[in-house]
């Protein structure tokens, strides 16, 4: 079973903080769609006939689409691929797209979960992030979708941002946790090269959060998510038991995918590809059916290194069966010796012949994919 990814570059305005590839030229939704249905019949082969099992929109900002250009997708999506009928299909969203007409038009289509991207509760912190929506809206936009009959939502939360307090980011915490929803995603704030927040650090204008409080931040998230019942399943992500993100867990466990849109990504177990990132040239390389996209082959050792960063990070670990089996004795043994400082330090443990992350593991977690890497 596979998995398709489709990039919704479309943003009412860019959030200071964001590298992700995303344009306001909203006049070029039209086009965007005839050339994502395009590219989705010209790919149609690339996953081999496997079976969909979970369908992600994501951007920029998906809810930015109509109800027709949504409709649209959907359509050729059902109409090219086989998509299971317990699909798990993501569609993000801004909270303040997110009105009572707009969640009831999502109901009618396959869309049964919902990814709302809310980073805070605080008021002062959203104005600094450029984000479009205040507390309030993204309260009553998560209350909406649950009226709706959405009974799958997660929440994006972001920490270590400009002149957080630990008191912040607690009250953060206890909203998203009173609002209860089924998934919660937590982010370190990134200072990403090339950004507005990038330049207004360079020019010392808003600064980093200290290690020490970062590390505060990340322990709080985990022990009010757990003792809330949230599962701790990969080192960014938590769940109810039983609802982890589908779709993202299949990058994590070696899943092929397919990624349509501009910059977006796809995975077919030997090989990565990306499609350009700039909007003008991915229509028009679609329009004459000459998709601009750059392919990597992918060598024993390279995919070697994506099963370490990609497995340690998830609770259910690297299967050392799998690794013994898929990458031969070499590497096998590699890892086991690279590893063996981090068992006797406790931060990693073999059980029932899975290497995984330790609770103390999960902070120094950079550092010990790093060291399990082939170099």
């Amino acid at each position: 079973m596979a998995g398709i990814y489709i990039h919704v570059p479309f943003c009412k305005r860019r959030c200071i903080y964001c590298d992700f590839f995303s344009t306001t030229q909203n006049e070029q939704k039209p086009n965007y769609v005839r050339a994502l249905c395009q590219e989705l019949h010209l790919r149609k082969d690339y996953l081999e006939g496997e079976d969909i099992e979970t369908v992600y929109l994501g951007g920029g900002t998906p809810s930015q689409l109509t109800q027709e250009e949504l409709g649209t997708i959907f359509r050729n999506i059902y109409n090219i691929y086989k998509v299971r009928e317990d699909a798990e299909i993501t569609l993000e969203a801004n909270p303040d797209d997110l009105t009572t007409e707009y969640v009831s038009m999502l109901r009618t289509l396959p869309i049964n979960r919902i990814s709302m991207g809310i980073q805070t509760f605080q008021e002062d912190t959203l104005k600094l992030l450029h984000r479009r929506h205040t507390a309030r809206q993204a309260i009553e936009a998560f209350q909406r979708c649950r009226e709706a009959g959405f009974c799958n939502i997660s929440i994006d939360l972001m920490y270590g941002l400009p002149g957080e307090t630990l008191d912040a980011w607690q009250e953060d915490l206890r909203q998203a946790i009173t609002l209860h929803p089924e998934h919660i995603s937590a982010y370190h704030l990134i200072f990403e090269e090339g950004t507005a927040f990038w330049k207004l650090r360079e020019q010392h204008q808003v600064e980093e959060a200290d290690e020490d409080l970062s590390l505060t931040f990340f322990k709080t998230l985990i022990d009010e998510l757990t003792q809330a019942g949230y599962q701790h399943y990969e080192i960014s992500n938590f769940c109810l038991p039983g609802l982890h993100s589908r779709h993202n867990s299949s990058y994590w466990t070696g899943k092929k995918y397919l990624g349509c849109g501009p910059s977006a990504h796809s995975f077919n177990g030997i090989s990565r590809q990306w499609n350009v990132a700039s909007l003008a040239s991915y229509i028009e390389g679609l329009e004459q059916e000459q998709p601009d996209y750059e392919i990597e082959e992918l060598d024993l050792y390279t995919r070697y290194n994506d099963y370490v960063i990609t497995s340690i990070r998830t609770s259910w670990g690297m299967s050392l069966s799998h690794l013994q089996a898929t990458y031969g004795e070499e590497l096998y043994q590699y890892c086991l010796r690279m590893a063996k400082p981090h068992l006797r330090q406790g931060v990693l443990e073999i059980r029932e012949d899975v290497l995984r992350l330790t609770p103390s593991g999960i902070f120094i977690s950079d550092g010990i994919m790093s060291d399990l890497l082939w170099v």
